[in-house]
């Protein structure tokens, strides 16, 4: 059997278009020489969910590209974030047994076929299936890669967003065909036209709208849409935390600025901050916008005083301290003398938990 070091020499070796992609916030291009890097223990995985690489390999041949072969993988990172070395050997090890056992032969001796490469993680422990939201991102985030044509419900889901249908009649729509219009939003006009009608479209496409657009970055028309959307929502508390978490998914590529922060310190200042769904949708989505100091004051402060208690506290806590640049200011705040009781209280209940 051929020996790689890495997973990556591995995957070049194969000849096939590739591209890497991170799958744990969002779906967003990994170049292969950083995740290169990574594999050698030279950095640390950039961006890091639940103390683990949750990664996409897409691996096409550009004369079959509807061929192509698809790898998810979640690869534990040490406490420091980086790449345990041992758990990629391992994963390593079990891919190029099943390629062996399934080609009869060591994997280089012959071209493996898309089908048996497909089938190569078989009963690997490191592979996992995004849920359905993101898997349909991720299959339209596929086809545009390859250059392949959208999926059949594509053109549904835009005669819907162009205002030509009925909004109300969103019944009709593909969940893939939102996937595949939001991730071509660059595509003739179609972001201007859902930037028009954001704050118009009902509750369920509305949200499923949401689930697509934290894996693209909306130019300025559409995130002031969003704001906007986001903004008003709260501001008459009559939907649902499942609504604004949704929105705060959507908002959560957009550009990082002043308007941005008033919007999520509107949110936090809200009813809705102190929501279990609220809370982990700006933890797991906003986190970028969480470095502004006086922001995480606040979501610090407000996560203290969330309504599942201890335990939400501790788990955003966990993840959110594995991110290198938000755990020295996380620090910060922890050691201000100017923290409320309540932080104070939820913190010494995380250290007394073993938290670290």
């Amino acid at each position: 059997m051929a020996h790689f070091e890495t997973l990556t020499d591995f995957i070049r070796q194969t000849e096939a278009q590739f591209r890497i992609f991170d799958m744990g916030r969002c779906i967003s291009k990994l170049s292969p020489d950083s995740f290169h890097k990574v594999e050698l223990g030279q950095i640390p995985y950039p961006k890091p969910f639940l103390h683990q690489a949750w990664i996409a390999i897409l691996m096409w041949n550009p004369k079959q590209a509807d061929e192509n072969v698809v790898w998810f993988l979640k690869l534990p990172l040490d406490e420091q974030g980086f790449l345990v070395q041992a758990a990629r050997d391992d994963f390593l090890n079990r891919l190029l047994q099943n390629l062996t056992n399934s080609m009869g032969k060591g994997p280089l001796d012959q071209p493996a076929d898309a089908s048996e490469y497909r089938d190569a993680l078989k009963d690997n422990p490191f592979s996992f299936t995004p849920d359905q939201e993101k898997m349909a991102a991720f299959h339209a985030t596929a086809t545009l890669t390859t250059r392949q044509p959208a999926s059949s419900f594509y053109d549904g889901a835009k005669q819907y967003f162009h205002g030509k249908t009925d909004l109300n009649g969103w019944d009709t729509l593909g969940y893939q065909g939102i996937a595949d219009y939001v991730i071509r939003y660059q595509q003739g006009n179609n972001e201007d036209k859902l930037a028009g009608i954001f704050t118009q479209l009902p509750d369920v496409p509305l949200e499923a709208v949401c689930t697509s657009l934290e894996h693209i970055q909306p130019g300025e028309t559409l995130s002031e849409s969003i704001r906007d959307r986001l903004t008003s929502s709260v501001a008459e508390d009559r939907v649902s935390a499942n609504q604004i978490g949704a929105l705060l998914r959507a908002i959560s590529q957009t550009p990082e600025n002043d308007q941005k922060i008033a919007a999520l310190t509107q949110v936090l200042e809200s009813r809705y901050g102190r929501d279990p769904e609220v809370i982990a949708a700006l933890a797991s989505r906003c986190w970028a916008s969480l470095q502004y100091p006086q922001l995480l004051k606040l979501f610090l402060e407000t996560l203290a005083e969330n309504t599942a208690g201890q335990a939400c506290f501790n788990r955003v806590m966990a993840d959110l301290m594995f991110i290198p640049t938000l755990r020295a200011l996380t620090l910060q705040q922890f050691r201000s003398p100017e923290r409320s009781e309540a932080l104070s209280q939820a913190i010494g209940g995380m250290f007394g938990d073993g938290f670290l």
